[in-house]
C-alpha cells in the first residue's frame, strides 16, 4: 500500500507536471493572434519609417464583399450582404472568415486559382479536358484541406488511372524535361529558373548546368498508350538523360540547392524530387507558397513578380516574409490557416480608399484595387442574374462552369494578362463584352434577369427595389445621392422595370463592380 501510494503520488506529480507543460503550449488560435499582431506590427512599423499614414479600417460592406470574393471567387449574396450589415457581433468579420473557409466554394475558388498559375496562356478547347482534369484533382486537394507538400509531393509523382488531373498536365506540356522544369520550378518554387536554359540567369546565380540538371528529373518520363481522353498513365523509366544544348555533355540531377541526387536513392527521379521538396533542405516551397497566398489576398507578393524569388529581387519586407513562412512551417503547410491568418490582420481589412497621393503599393497602407478575374466576372454576373455556373461546386456537374459554352466564351474574351491583380489591361473587346455582351444583356433585361423578376413583385417599393440591385452588386446601400438620382429616373419612367434594368446595367458597367477594392 505505501508502494501504491507512493507511485499514486509520483504519478500525480509527473502527471501535473505533463498537464502544466502541455498548458504551455500555445494553441492554433494563440499562435494565430501572436502572427495576426506580428504581421500588422512590422507593416507598421515600415510605415512609420516611411511617413505613411495607413487608411481606416474599411466598413463592413466594402469588407464582405473583399473577403466573399477572394476567398470564394463570387460576390456574396443579397441576403448574405444584409445579414452581416446587421451583425453587431464583433467577431463577425473572424467569424464569416471561418464560414467561407469552410465552405464548398473556397475548394473550387482556390483550385481555379491554381489552376490558372498551372496552365498559362487561358484555355482554349483543345487544352479544355486536361484543364479539367487538373482543376478538378485540385479541387479534391483543396476540400480536404490536405497539407501543401503533400499536394506537391502527389502532384510530382502522379502516375495517372484514377488520378488523371496530374498526368494531364503533364502531357499538356508534351513530357519534355525542360518544359516541365521551368513550369514546376515557377509554380511551386518561384524561380524563373527558364532564363538558364540557354545561357547563364542574366540577374540569378542559375546557370545552364542547374537548369538541365533539374530537368533530368523529368528525363525519363514516358507515357504509355492513351486509351482516352481522360485515361493517361506515366511511366518513369530506368534509362533517359538531358544533355546541354548543342552538345553531348550529360547533366546528372541536380536540385536547385545545387546538390546532386544520388544514383543509390530509393525511387525514380520523380520521387527522389518529390521527397526533396517536402524537405527542409528546400528554402524555396514554403516561401513561394507564402508569397502566392500573398498576393492572391493583397493583388501582389511580398516579392514581386510573385514567381520570382531570388536574392536579386529582395521582399518588400523582409523580416515579415521570414516570418510568415516559418509559421506556415510550423502550423504544418496549411493554406487554409495561412489565409485565415492573414484575412483577420489589420493590414488586410484596410480600405481602399486614400487621401491625398496613393502610397506605395508594396507597403501595404491601403488595400490595393484588384481587377476580377475571367471567372470572378462571369460567376458574379451569374450570382445577379440568378444563373448556376456560380453555384456549382462540381466541376463535372451538368451546365458546370468550365463545360459551359457561354462561360468558356466569356472567360476566352475576358482574360487579363497583368503580372499581378493590381493591373488592369483590359482593352476595346473586354469593354464592348460587358456593354452589350449577352451575360449583361441576360442581367438587364426583365425578361430574362430573374433579380429583375423578383424585384417585379408588389411586395417591393422603388426604394427597396433599389437597395436590392446596390447589395447585389456592391454590396452596400446606395448614398443618399446616388437614391435620390436613380429613383426619380425609375419612378417618371414609362417603364419601371426597364427603368430598373437601366440601373442594373449602369451598375454593373461601373468600376466599382468590376473590382475587388
Amino acid at each position: 500500500m505505501i508502494r501504491s501510494s507512493l507511485f499514486i503520488a509520483w504519478f500525480g506529480v509527473l502527471f501535473g507536471v505533463a498537464v502544466v507543460a502541455r498548458g504551455e503550449q500555445p494553441s492554433a488560435a494563440q499562435r494565430r493572434a501572436e502572427m495576426i499582431e506580428r504581421i500588422d506590427q512590422l507593416l507598421t512599423e515600415r510605415l512609420e519609417q516611411e511617413g505613411v499614414q495607413s487608411s481606416d479600417v474599411a466598413d463592413d460592406g466594402e469588407f464582405v464583399r473583399r473577403v466573399y470574393l477572394d476567398l470564394t471567387g463570387v460576390i456574396p449574396r443579397v441576403a448574405d450582404v444584409r445579414a452581416f450589415l446587421a451583425d453587431d457581433d464583433e467577431q463577425k468579420r473572424a467569424k464569416l472568415t471561418d464560414q467561407l473557409l469552410n465552405s464548398p466554394r473556397y475548394a473550387t475558388h482556390m483550385a481555379n486559382t491554381w489552376r490558372q498559375i498551372m496552365v498559362l496562356g487561358g484555355l482554349d478547347l483543345e487544352q479544355l479536358q486536361s484543364v479539367a482534369g487538373v482543376q478538378n484533382w485540385l479541387r479534391r486537394q483543396f476540400a480536404q484541406n490536405m497539407r501543401y507538400d503533400r499536394i506537391v509531393g502527389d502532384f510530382l509523382v502522379a502516375s495517372g488511372g484514377g488520378e488523371a488531373g496530374p498526368a494531364l498536365y503533364y502531357t499538356s506540356l508534351e513530357l519534355k524535361p525542360e518544359k516541365l522544369a521551368a513550369s514546376t520550378a515557377r509554380i511551386f518554387l518561384g524561380l524563373q529558373i527558364e532564363c538558364a536554359e540557354c545561357h547563364p540567369h542574366p540577374f540569378d546565380h542559375w546557370k545552364q548546368e542547374d537548369f538541365w540538371g533539374y530537368a533530368a528529373f523529368f528525363a525519363r518520363l514516358q507515357q504509355e498508350n492513351q486509351r482516352g481522353p481522360m485515361d493517361v498513365t506515366l511511366v518513369d523509366l530506368d534509362t533517359g538523360e538531358v544533355t546541354l544544348p548543342e552538345t553531348e555533355t550529360v547533366v546528372p540531377p541536380r536540385y536547385p540547392d545545387g546538390t546532386l541526387a544520388k544514383e543509390e536513392d530509393r525511387g525514380s527521379r520523380r520521387v527522389q524530387l518529390s521527397i526533396w521538396m517536402a524537405s527542409r533542405d528546400n528554402p524555396y516551397l514554403p516561401k513561394a507558397a507564402v508569397n502566392r497566398v500573398w498576393s492572391q489576398l493583397f493583388g501582389r507578393g511580398l516579392v514581386e513578380p510573385v514567381d520570382d524569388l531570388g536574392k536579386h529581387n529582395p521582399a518588400s519586407h523582409p523580416e515579415l516574409f521570414d516570418e510568415l513562412t516559418q509559421y506556415f512551417v510550423k502550423t504544418g503547410f496549411d493554406l487554409q490557416e495561412l489565409l485565415r491568418t492573414l484575412a483577420n490582420t489589420k493590414a488586410y481589412q484596410r480600405s481602399s480608399r486614400t487621401v491625398g497621393e496613393p502610397p506605395a503599393p508594396e507597403l501595404f497602407a491601403a488595400m490595393s484595387l484588384k481587377t476580377f478575374s475571367a471567372e470572378q466576372l462571369f460567376d458574379s454576373l451569374a450570382r445577379v442574374v440568378g444563373g448556376r455556373p456560380a453555384e456549382i461546386p462540381n466541376f463535372f456537374a451538368v451546365q458546370s462552369s468550365l463545360f459551359d459554352q457561354r462561360r468558356l466564351a466569356f472567360v476566352g474574351k475576358m482574360q487579363m494578362r497583368g503580372s499581378n491583380a493590381t493591373e488592369f489591361d483590359a482593352g476595346v473587346l473586354q469593354a464592348l463584352t460587358l456593354l452589350n455582351g449577352l451575360d449583361t444583356v441576360a442581367a438587364t433585361q426583365s425578361e430574362q434577369s430573374s433579380i429583375l423578376m423578383a424585384l417585379g413583385s408588389p411586395l417591393f417599393d422603388d426604394k427597396e427595389r433599389l437597395e436590392t440591385l446596390f447589395l447585389g452588386t456592391y454590396s452596400r446601400f446606395p448614398t443618399s445621392d446616388e437614391a435620390a438620382i436613380l429613383l426619380e429616373h425609375v419612378e417618371t419612367a414609362s417603364d419601371s422595370s426597364e427603368a430598373l434594368g437601366d440601373v442594373l446595367w449602369a451598375l454593373l458597367n461601373s468600376a466599382e463592380f468590376t473590382l475587388n477594392h
